[in-house]
């Protein structure tokens, strides 16, 4: 029915619209505003973004993304490699 992408997209977006309601409505009910933020804000980084993080970061090494001497090796050689803006004026 729906891919995981557009089911978390769908999350996202529900949780942004449920923080954008509690802001326009906070001056009539504060109440019932600061709830709508609050579960908005709750529900966006308890599970819509775990979800995201779970679905996109399958299969990558975090090895690769970890700044260890083996890679900080490898950066300095591609900005070795690489002339500078400056040098080119």
């Amino acid at each position: 029915m729906f891919s995981r992408r557009s089911l978390i997209g769908l999350l996202a977006l529900g949780c942004l619209s449920a923080m954008i309601y509690g802001l326009l409505i906070v001056e009539d009910s504060p109440q019932a505003g600061n709830s709508y933020i609050g579960f908005g804000t709750l529900f966006l980084f308890l599970v819509t973004m775990p979800l995201f993080i779970f679905t996109e970061g399958k299969g990558k090494k975090v090895k690769d993304y970890m700044l260890t001497e083996e890679n900080i090796r490898k950066m300095q050689a591609k900005t070795k490699k690489r002339p500078k803006k400056e040098d080119k004026v």
